[in-house]
């Protein structure tokens, strides 16, 4: 038994390993080949001809088996042609005139550019299953009173189910029975948690926070808010940009072209300008070469690169030069609220006493009331009091705990109310007077909740918490606007609050009371209305609006879901990095004109020369490249600050 156990673990560990590396295959393929390259190129050097051509062979099979299979695979599929096949009659017709080492370098540059997309792709799938894990797989059926386990697939339309404090919401419903607080980040991002009652909706993949509810399914598994925003970044990930689908009917005809002009170069100038077969035969090796797309590829990857490497020594992760080069085109930019614009947590921006009682003391028992509950509210209320009066906090002598209301308690002797305006005025219409009444009207319309304390019947102290703004989202916003980009912020939090908060941060314009699927409509109007559209946002929620919009940032802190969905991600959470992330796609995108506009004309004027005879095939050769490592050169500038 000990040796075929350790038999089942060897294999457990190797397939293991093969799964780890299987997604990385191609990478290490065209890593190899770069390797063989250079093996070739040093055989070269000591005059071992055989054994560097071996090398070069090597290196052509291993890095081009990938492109090769899908270049061959579309053309069999859409009976077209493509770049793939371009690649690789380009490589063969350099090895044929003997010119391996530049055959072996377009093998190894498309090889690279297929373990890329390969990459991404994965990065893709993760992204969906990650977002999958978040929906509970079981749910609490009841049935005549009697609890029962099953699949949430198997839910229908009418049942009820139980959910209790702790458990994730397994489908769309309505509360019949309970009270509790539900934590909606998952789907609105708001850090709030929000109290729900009878006839109340809950929505798939929310928390229930505190009490046990009993709720009544209206959604089948597959039609969930939750699935929505599943199928929404699916849907988003498919869509492809007006390049792209420019590129892909460019391609055919590129190939095409090409290809018809390297034939007829085998046989007009033979018989029409008295050329010897050989000569035509070379003449055509040479032009299949020098047309082909390495010297555009160098216009380009180089200058990607060099900015994202720039982008990533300040804090800016670009998951590809698309992306990047997208950014210099944005007319306008979304952000969320919470976690974005703001700090994401509450914080207490002010304490109204009544006459009389002392701040600290209050403030400290409070704190030690709230010290006992888990709701952000009440856990900011605790920090705000250590951090204000220093003291270790009480324990209560009695403490009750109502949820969706707040919270009663007996603290030396006193009967404590805390928690919302109507929980605290239960009691007579005078004793429901509110200290500071104006002020506390005034904190409300700026976007603070406000936690009201009663003592001993009396209410006696209004707390204003609000999730406040983070420092640098002014100056962030600022920047873009000088930059002549619109800024718009999404949010579910309510007008009155959304109002508040697009002031505070300089925004020109909000929209507010959003969920997942009215954030990606509203992205939608605006990329009708400003063509190219950023959003940057940190939540699940964020996830659908950050695929659907031309680039997708998401914060360094925020959800893996988002990290994953996002195109750009600020590691420090720092927004002013926006602006800089726009200038230098500008700047990358004014090198990759020069490039583009250098290496076409080039290739134009060492095509023309080969036609008319002027150049042989190691001045070709030489001009290509030349050109090539000059265009390099150009994209190296990207990586100064």
């Amino acid at each position: 038994m000990g040796s075929e156990a350790k038999t089942i673990a060897k294999g457990i560990q190797k397939i293991s390993f093969i799964d780890k590396v299987k997604p990385h295959v191609e990478l290490i393929a065209a890593g190899l080949s770069g390797v063989l390259i250079a093996v070739g190129w040093l055989f070269d050097q000591y005059n071992q001809e055989a054994d560097s051509i071996i090398a070069y062979l090597l290196a052509f099979v291993i890095g081009g088996f990938f492109k090769a299979k899908e270049g061959i695979e579309a053309t069999y599929e859409n009976k077209d042609l493509n770049v793939e096949m371009l690649m690789i009659f380009a490589a063969v017709g350099s090895a044929i005139i003997g010119y391996w080492t530049e055959g072996a370098i377009l093998i190894f540059i498309f090889a690279v550019s297929g373990a890329l997309e390969t990459y991404t792709m994965n990065k893709s799938h993760k992204e969906i299953s990650s977002l999958m894990e978040l929906q509970p797989e079981e749910a609490l059926l009841l049935i005549n009173g009697i609890e029962k386990k099953v699949a949430v697939s198997e839910l229908r339309v009418g049942n009820h189910i139980l959910i209790k404090p702790g458990e994730r919401v397994p489908a769309d419903g309505v509360i019949i029975k309970g009270r509790t607080n539900i934590d909606e980040a998952a789907i609105t991002g708001e850090s709030m948690p929000v109290s729900k009652g009878n006839e109340d909706e809950v929505f798939a993949g929310t928390v229930n926070l505190s009490g046990s509810i009993t709720v009544q399914v209206t959604k089948a598994s597959s039609d969930t808010l939750f699935q929505k925003i599943i199928q929404l970044v699916q849907s988003a990930q498919s869509e492809k940009s007006p390049s792209q689908q420019f590129i892909e009917r460019f391609e055919g005809t590129y190939v095409k072209i090409v290809l018809l002009v390297v034939i007829a170069m085998f046989f007009l100038p033979h018989f029409l300008l008295g050329w010897s077969w050989h000569e035509s035969f070379y003449r055509a090796m040479i032009l299949l070469v020098v047309a082909s797309p390495c010297a555009l590829v160098a216009s380009i990857m180089p200058a990607t690169l060099s900015a994202i490497s720039n982008g990533a020594r300040h804090g800016i992760l670009f998951k590809g030069g698309v992306h990047l080069e997208n950014l210099s085109h944005l007319g306008a930019i979304a952000f969320d609220k919470t976690g974005t614009l703001t700090k994401g947590k509450p914080e207490v921006t002010e304490v109204i006493i009544k006459n009389g009682l002392d701040r600290d003391t209050l403030v400290w028992k409070a704190a030690s009331i709230e010290n006992h509950s888990n709701h952000p509210l009440a856990q900011a209320i605790v920090k705000y009091a250590k951090q204000t009066t220093g003291k270790d906090l009480l324990h209560p002598d009695s403490l009750e705990d109502v949820p969706g209301w707040g919270i009663k308690a007996e603290i030396d002797g006193e009967q404590w109310r805390i928690g919302k305006a109507a929980f605290v005025s239960r009691g007579t219409a005078e004793n429901a007077a509110d200290p500071g009444d104006v002020r506390a009207k005034e904190l409300a319309s700026q976007g603070n909740t406000l936690v009201y304390i009663e003592i001993n019947g009396e209410t006696s102290a209004i707390i204003a918490l609000k999730d406040v703004v983070r420092e640098e989202t002014k100056v962030a916003i600022d920047q873009l606007k000088k930059q002549g980009i619109q800024t718009v912020m999404l949010t579910g939090d309510s007008e009155k609050t959304a109002r508040a908060i697009a002031s505070e941060s300089h925004v020109d314009e909000f929209f507010a009371e959003c969920l997942p699927e009215t954030k990606v409509d509203h992205l939608r109007q605006l990329k009708t209305k400003y063509q190219t559209v950023g959003m940057v946002g940190d939540g699940i929620n964020d996830a659908p609006a950050l695929a659907i919009a031309n680039v997708g940032i998401a914060m360094g802190e925020g959800t893996d879901v988002a990290l994953e969905t996002a195109d750009v991600v600020l590691m420090k959470n720092d927004l002013p990095r926006i602006a800089e992330a726009v200038s230098l796609s500008q700047r990358m995108n004014r090198i990759i004109k020069q490039n583009v506009i250098f290496s076409i004309s080039v290739i134009v004027l060492l095509i023309s020369s080969n036609f008319f005879q002027f150049i042989d095939l190691p001045f070709g050769v030489i001009g290509h490249e030349g050109s090539t490592i000059l265009v390099i050169l150009n994209s190296l500038r990207l990586l100064r600050n």
